[in-house]
């Protein structure tokens, strides 16, 4: 038995559940994805990811700029689906939409739900210093993540684990999750629990301002913005090598043993003293250059112990 179904999603974190789904022999209608964009170095426009793949599978592909407009909304309907798969998507479903497949629309969300609804959940997590976090299916209401949840995986962030790293993995884990709840949504053993009370957070938006590193902050802080935003935007900070003040991204780090005025640098290894001790930036970027060392960026830019940088 298969279902007929509608996926929509738009970024990297939404392709491994689309081939899984299509994998699996579900009957996907459409493929609905964000419009799109201008990027790159011609400013061309730029087909979403999971655009692309779903061309690739041979799928139709819808990309509207809202669902708001009835004559959207009667499209989606008129696809006659069983279910709708939601997948980092982007848009707002309106209650008609939400209502229109039979049963429903399912959600994957990369958090253990209450905490970290919104648009960063990930991140968010890797900032915080969670220890904790997973990836749950859950029926989607009018709320924002609020709906009740259905399947759930928890998984363990390492101390150095990486936005990035994490992303890849509740990505994979996500999709395996999904399948389940198909599956149960098949045989009719699906079964959804409202979410607790307490214990809400909300992953806001990252803002550009918060990307840059504060030496004055502990170092365990330092280390925790790092890691939530490598690979991207990435946390930065200037040096001053020459003449001009240069923009240095920090990819990997490492808390450190050392003390000293916050922003100094304590060694060749590009260890910094942070508000409360300190840490070591392992891997850095200047614009248009490849990643390299921290000891290598500082033998190139002959910056010595005891330079300022923030």
């Amino acid at each position: 038995m298969t279902l007929r179904l509608a996926f929509m999603g738009t970024p990297d974190f939404a392709l491994p559940t689309l081939a899984a789904i299509a994998g699996a022999g579900h009957e996907v209608a459409a493929v609905y994805t964000q419009q799109p964009r201008k990027g790159g170095r011609g400013m061309g426009e730029r087909p979403s990811p999971v655009h692309q793949r779903a061309e690739e599978l041979g799928i139709e592909v819808r990309a509207p700029a809202s669902l708001r407009p009835d004559a959207e909304q009667a499209g989606f309907a008129a696809l006659g689906l069983d279910v709708a798969v939601v997948v980092a998507y982007g848009l707002i479903l309106p209650p008609p939409v939400l209502a229109a497949p039979v049963h429903g629309c399912l959600n994957l969300h990369p958090s253990l739900l209450p905490r970290w609804r919104g648009a960063a959940p990930i991140q968010r997590a890797v900032m915080a210093g969670d220890r904790e976090t997973g990836v749950m299916a859950m029926r989607m209401d009018e709320g924002l993540d609020t709906g009740p949840v259905c399947l759930a995986e928890r998984v363990a962030i390492g101390r150095d684990t990486t936005a990035g790293e994490l992303h890849d993995e509740l990505a994979a884990r996500g999709a395996v999750l999904m399948l389940r709840a198909l599956v149960d949504l098949e045989s009719g053993r699906l079964e959804c629990r409202a979410q607790d009370t307490g214990g809400v957070t909300y992953a806001a938006k990252i803002g550009k301002s918060e990307a840059r590193i504060g030496f004055s902050r502990p170092a365990a802080a330092v280390h925790d913005l790092i890691r939530s935003l490598s690979p991207a935007p990435g946390a930065w900070f200037e040096a001053t090598a020459g003449e001009a003040p240069l923009r240095l991204k920090v990819l990997r780090s490492q808390p450190a043993a050392g003390s000293g005025v916050p922003g100094t640098i304590l060694d060749g290894e590009f260890t910094v003293a942070c508000g409360e001790g300190a840490v070591r930036l392992a891997l850095v970027q200047r614009a248009g250059k490849a990643p390299v060392s921290g000891a290598e960026f500082l033998r190139g830019a002959r910056l010595a112990p005891g330079a300022r940088v923030g």
